[in-house]
């Protein structure tokens, strides 16, 4: 009983409201530990199973709501890829993508996204990766949730040309290469690839 408030807790807190049911019900489906990780820099949330022990999922505490749905349902398909196939599948290969599709599909719509989430979350579902930060219009629509409440700017968003302050030093945005763009730096003239999403001071 206390572990199931304390899942319901968590949910409560993590997901938009009308998905908590959804996403509890999965739990109560496969009944897996789940753990609101502290916040981690190279990965939003994982899944682990190892044998006569109970799978594991977490994620990441510090993230807005949609990207905790999108992340919690992520793994919950790596629970169900591992569950459903005797023989290894890859990690983010067909049988993944099926899976992840299909835990999307009945929470894409209005009441669980803003439609600017919602609008590429749909393009992204198509055929998901690894990683939402792949999808740049996904990851830009997330990002912007979580815009700092300041004049900066994701580096996305200005301008080839554009300079730029980024921790301390100043840069000149370049061409985007996927969800990387070249920047040079102004006094050492040399390049570096900086995240799309990155928010920068504009000069």
């Amino acid at each position: 009983m206390e572990a199931r408030f304390a899942m319901r807790s968590i949910l409560e807190s993590h997901v938009p409201a009308p998905a908590v049911s959804y996403c509890y019900d999965l739990w109560e489906r496969y009944q897996f530990d789940f753990v609101a990780s502290r916040p981690r820099r190279t990965r939003l949330g994982d899944f682990t199973a190892q044998p006569s022990r109970r799978e594991r999922i977490t994620v990441n505490v510090n993230l807005n709501p949609y990207n905790f749905l999108v992340t919690y349902l992520h793994e919950v398909a790596h629970l169900e890829v591992y569950r459903h196939y005797k023989r290894r599948q890859p990690p983010h290969g067909n049988a993944w993508k099926t899976h992840f599709r299909g835990l999307l599909i009945p929470v894409m719509n209005e009441a669980n996204f803003p439609l600017s989430v919602l609008t590429p979350l749909l393009d992204y579902a198509k055929n998901p990766t690894a990683s939402t930060g792949t999808h740049l219009p996904l990851m830009q629509a997330l990002k912007t949730i979580d815009a700092p409440q300041t004049d900066l700017v994701m580096v996305s968003q200005l301008p080839e040309g554009q300079i730029f302050r980024l921790n301390q030093k100043v840069f000149v945005r370049g061409t985007q290469r996927r969800t990387r763009i070249v920047c040079v730096e102004k006094v050492s003239q040399k390049k570096y690839l900086v995240a799309a999403h990155a928010w920068v001071e504009k000069l």
